[in-house]
């Protein structure tokens, strides 16, 4: 139709012209009807021309639109000047295009290597996208992490001044942490539609020292106080009273040397808790095979169990899947909760160790799990001071706790090791009956299971 068209708009004027010529008698009708059939058969091959031309020219606009290759130059016969400028319009916009995609290839790259979790936000305030350090520092609680309302509050400060904002939060999730949160927002919107950058940088370590320097001075000066006095006492005692007392003498450095042991484990207490704090925030990663790690544990207790006359009872499940764990600090929290058991453990009673399964229902979460529990047949421990012992240098009984080596951060130490590893702890007593210190550790997906012999 449309060829149709254009030929008879082009070869109209013509042969009406020939045809009146003829009909007023100014040329004969043969010379007349050959010029209109001469008129009609050039404007039908103008036409065709044309139409052709045009179809060319719109497709190579088309294939510009959409970014694919355009022909070259010279098919077009009536627009060839035209096909020209096409062609030439579609290398400038494929380099430009390609600069482009360069430049948002080397942002995202720049974005996924930044050490600092960066995190670009949507125009619903939402996560457009997140960046290597964001998805392994919060993992699938990045959504958890916006709703914080410090952090909303400096977001909606930011989009609505356009100008960079911060705050400095306390994030729950996915464990304790101290963050100082930089939103920027990005004026016009990035190439992905985010509307601005927020920049999260944790705070954690510097905030652990602080806390440290004051523990420290609160709790640390008054533990060492004690066995310092009495190394204090002993020595006047021994260059006055005792000087030419040998029986006196020994019996004397026999309690200095008790007192220096318990201030050397003291301290030694405190660089291990203080080294743990520091890394609390970085999930572990290598994997752990908790039934070996048991089994371990306990073999190097047996001489402690003997002299005690205790019996063990050793409960380990076939096949238990590996846990991602820090080899050293879980073998130091089985250290811990076997030397309490040992230490508060009655006399010819029984020490049971068990590693399993989690088993469902409301006790654990939901996830997979492996739970680790250490049971003495001890006096017990009062109701009111279980949720307490994990604070440190918290003794029910401190003059039994000191008596038998404690240093009150035994289980403190578990416990920061236990958030580190993203577990649970969970301590039950009950008087007169004993004392079982359970440990949740969750199972990685698709975790390998431990075969004997590996």
């Amino acid at each position: 139709m449309r060829l149709l068209g254009i030929t008879l708009l082009l070869a109209g004027a013509p042969a009406v012209a020939f045809a009146t010529l003829a009909v007023t008698g100014w040329s004969y009708i043969g010379p007349a009807l050959a010029g209109i059939a001469v008129s009609i058969a050039a404007a039908f091959a103008f036409a065709v021309v044309w139409s052709r031309d045009l179809d060319l020219l719109a497709g190579s606009v088309r294939r510009v639109a959409s970014d694919e290759a355009v022909p070259e130059a010279g098919t077009a016969v009536l627009m060839d000047a035209l096909g020209r400028e096409i062609e030439r319009l579609s290398r400038h916009l494929a380099a430009r295009t390609a600069v482009l995609e360069q430049h948002r290839r080397a942002d995202t790259l720049i974005l996924e290597r930044l050490p600092d979790p960066v995190i670009v936000l949507a125009r619903d305030r939402g996560v457009q996208r997140a960046n290597a350090a964001a998805r392994a520092a919060f993992g699938d609680d990045i959504a958890a992490v916006l709703r914080h309302p410090g952090l909303r509050l400096a977001i909606e400060r930011a989009l609505s001044t356009h100008t960079a904002q911060t705050a400095e939060i306390g994030l729950r999730v996915p464990m304790p942490r101290d963050v100082y949160a930089t939103v920027v927002p990005m004026d016009p919107p990035l190439a992905d539609g985010g509307l601005a950058l927020l920049v999260l940088s944790d705070r954690t370590r510097e905030r652990v020292v602080e806390r440290m320097r004051a523990d420290f001075v609160a709790n640390v000066s008054h533990e060492l106080r004690t066995p310092l006095a009495s190394l204090i006492g002993f020595i006047e005692t021994l260059r006055g009273p005792a000087a030419d007392d040998p029986p006196a003498q020994q019996r004397f450095l026999e309690i200095m040397a008790e007192q220096g042991a318990r201030m050397n484990r003291l301290i030694d207490d405190l660089l291990s808790l203080s080294r743990i704090e520091l890394t609390e925030h970085q999930t572990p990663a290598q994997p752990l095979d908790v039934a070996k790690l048991v089994s371990r544990m306990v073999a190097g207790f047996e001489p402690r169990l003997t002299e005690r006359n205790l019996q063990l009872a050793l409960r380990i499940e076939p096949d238990l899947p590996m846990v991602a764990g820090d080899s050293d600090q879980m073998a130091q929290v089985l250290q811990n909760l076997l030397d309490n058991a040992v230490k508060y453990g009655r006399d010819g009673g029984v020490l049971t160790v068990e590693a399993g399964i989690a088993p469902p229902g409301d006790r654990w979460p939901a996830r997979r799990g492996v739970v680790i529990a250490v049971t003495d047949q001890g006096a017990g421990i009062p109701r009111e001071h279980l949720p307490r012992l994990t604070e440190r240098f918290y003794r029910v009984d401190k003059g039994r706790s000191r008596a038998v080596g404690g240093t009150g951060l035994g289980l403190a130490i578990v416990k920061h090791i236990v958030n580190r590893h993203r577990g649970q702890l969970l301590i039950e007593s009950e008087v007169g009956q004993g004392t079982t210190v359970s440990i949740w550790l969750p199972v990685p997906q698709a975790a390998p299971v431990a075969k004997d012999g590996d």
